[in-house]
């Protein structure tokens, strides 16, 4: 896919998922705007592409830093195509009767509300310009609860109904709105799960999760016309079908 002259936003770029999307994007000519709190580790990613990235030093959970992330991408770029809304955490892991109340909200400010920052400052945007691109990544854990992850299950849970508000009220105007599930994916995420030993998840063994570019492709995927009859869906990249439509083995 070629995404020459397009904008792409993405947030949690630093590592994991968000940098492998930054690296598939970047490959297939879009301009990135890189967003995360750790300024060095965005700066060392944006030199591998040049001028066109951009690295934006931005807590998600604030929304006049995400307003001004997607203003200096506007500057930069001259618009917004693409919002990846991927940023998230899932520390502190706890029971519910042993959570930090303050830390347990905290997760909610960057899991929930930071999706909301990152819609509520692209939108206008892109139904200024006529249309755009909106991809959330989801989580199994807003359908299913887990034992120590009631934070993260309700931030991804009430991230995934946002997701098909944002639907309901842009795909009329142009906007494509949806959701992705990757599954369990080798990041530094699956080391804290697997440091708690709180539940399942954390019990899997390292060969059972799918590499960081198997999400960041499917995203690229996602922002092609062949998704379209997904708009104001949920994917799951657990699906053998999908898997194969995109073409990861």
């Amino acid at each position: 896919m070629v995404l020459e002259g397009k904008t792409v936003l993405v947030t949690g770029a630093s590592k994991g998922i968000g940098a492998a999307t930054a690296r598939i994007f970047a490959a297939a000519g879009a301009n990135v705007a890189l967003v995360a709190r750790n300024a060095d580790a965005l700066a060392d990613l944006a030199g591998e592409f040049g001028e066109r990235a951009i690295a934006i030093p931005c807590d998600v959970s604030r929304y006049w830093e995400v307003q001004a992330a997607v203003d200096a991408c506007q500057k930069t770029f001259g618009g917004l195509d693409i919002l990846i809304g991927n940023a998230g955490v899932i520390e502190p892991i706890s029971h519910l009767s042993d959570a930090d109340p303050d830390a347990w909200g905290h997760v909610i400010d960057i899991n929930l509300k930071g999706v909301f920052h990152g819609m509520r400052a692209a939108m206008p945007v892109m139904l200024a310009a006529g249309g755009g691109t909106i991809i959330t990544i989801s989580s199994g854990a807003a359908q299913h609860a887990l034992e120590g992850w009631s934070h993260y299950c309700a931030s991804k849970a009430g991230a995934a109904m946002l997701t098909m508000c944002a639907d309901k009220e842009g795909r009329d105007h142009g906007l494509r709105v949806m959701g992705l599930s990757p599954g369990t994916v080798a990041t530094d995420m699956q080391h804290e799960i697997k440091a708690s030993g709180i539940n399942p998840v954390s019990q899997l063994d390292w060969s059972e999760h799918i590499p960081a570019d198997w999400p960041a492709r499917a995203l690229l995927w996602m922002c092609s016309d062949d998704a379209d009859e997904f708009i104001g869906q949920e994917i799951s990249l657990r699906d053998e079908n999908i898997r194969q439509r995109i073409g990861l083995k």
